[in-house]
Parts: structure tokens; C-alpha cells; sequence
């Protein structure tokens, strides 16, 4: 689980001996492409660390599916409002290729702050960058032409366009599936 401790201490900057012990709360899962680890209306009750692997997470409305987010290896996956508030989710969340997870079960999340005092701080770090990561989303889509959320997330994750169909990366960044392909074909004339 060399990962899941790289990405816990970069997240929290916490001893060793704690990284363990967090570590221990979370077991290995696997996910076949094209199953899903959450399907709406359903109640998520565990966060996991994406290990390898790409999950899409997306809403379907009366007229078409649209993708929020696509998580690749290195990242957490959750569904926060039922996590925390045991609530029914709004979207699925469904593997686009293999998945290898670690996930904890929301009592073992909940059990953490017993074993690890400082936990509740950490929570709230890592909520708040969650957070922080919605107000970044929410400003590039309110302030950013479609051109420059294209080239924005192209520099973050340029191997996604060869990894995943490039319908759900313009979903995600939204704009059409035409628009994306002239963003493209312009970026690799230019």
C-alpha cells in the first residue's frame, strides 16, 4: 500500500506510525470495468483510495448522462453526502477500466479519531480540500472560456485523452464532444 501512504502523508504530513495505522483501517478491493462501486439512489457508505485504475462519476438527466469528475489512480473516491450524511447518492460511479481500490467502511471512518487523536483535524483538512478542489471546478466553469478549461485540465492529465472516450472528458469540462475535437485538432495544428 506504498501509494495509499505517499498519498496520506502528502495530505497530512503526519508520523509514520500513524500512516500505519490509518492504513490498517482500509482493505484491498477490486472492480471489474464497467461495474459500478456506487449506482445512484444508493447509499455510498465507504471512501477508497483509487490505487490503479479510472472511475467516471456521473449524473444521468432525462436527456443525457453528465460526467462530474473521472478519477484516476493516486485519488480518493467517495460520494461525501452519504459518507457523512447517510444520504441516497445522485450519481453512479462505474469503472472504465479495472480497478484495484483500498476502501475504508464508514464505521472504521468514523473509529479513526479513537486510535489516531489528531484525526479530526485531519478530516477536516481533507474536507476542506475537497472543497477547495469544488471552488477551483466551479471557477473554471463560471471564468474560463472553453478553451482554457481544455488546456487546464490537458496540462493536469494529458494521458486521460488516450485513456478515456473523449465524450465524457468534454461532459466534464463542459462543453460538447465537437467542441472538444475542434480544441484538439486546433492544439495539435497549432
Amino acid at each position: 500500500m506504498n501509494h495509499l501512504a505517499t498519498y496520506i502523508q502528502s495530505y497530512f504530513n503526519i508520523p509514520s506510525s500513524d500512516i500505519e495505522k490509518i492504513q490498517s483501517f482500509f482493505k484491498p478491493e477490486s472492480i471489474k470495468k464497467g461495474d459500478y462501486f456506487l449506482k445512484a439512489g444508493r447509499q455510498c457508505s465507504r471512501l477508497s483510495f483509487l490505487q490503479e485504475g479510472l472511475l467516471r462519476v456521473y449524473t444521468t438527466t432525462a436527456t443525457k448522462d453528465v460526467t462530474q469528475w473521472i478519477s484516476s489512480k493516486g485519488y480518493m473516491i467517495t460520494d461525501l453526502s452519504g459518507l457523512i450524511f447517510q444520504l441516497p447518492s445522485t450519481c453512479n460511479i462505474q469503472a472504465l477500466t479495472d480497478c484495484e481500490l483500498y476502501s475504508i467502511e464508514r464505521e472504521d471512518y468514523n473509529d479513526i479519531g479513537k486510535v489516531i487523536p489528531q484525526w479530526h483535524y485531519l478530516e477536516k483538512l481533507f474536507i476542506a480540500k475537497c472543497f477547495k478542489t469544488l471552488e477551483d471546478r466551479v471557477f473554471t466553469h463560471l471564468a474560463m472560456t472553453a478553451e482554457e478549461r481544455y488546456q487546464q485540465f490537458f496540462n493536469w492529465q494529458p494521458e486521460l485523452f488516450n485513456q478515456v472516450p473523449l465524450q465524457y472528458i468534454a461532459s466534464m469540462l463542459g462543453m460538447t464532444a465537437e467542441t472538444l475535437s475542434r480544441l484538439r485538432n486546433k492544439k495539435l495544428n497549432s
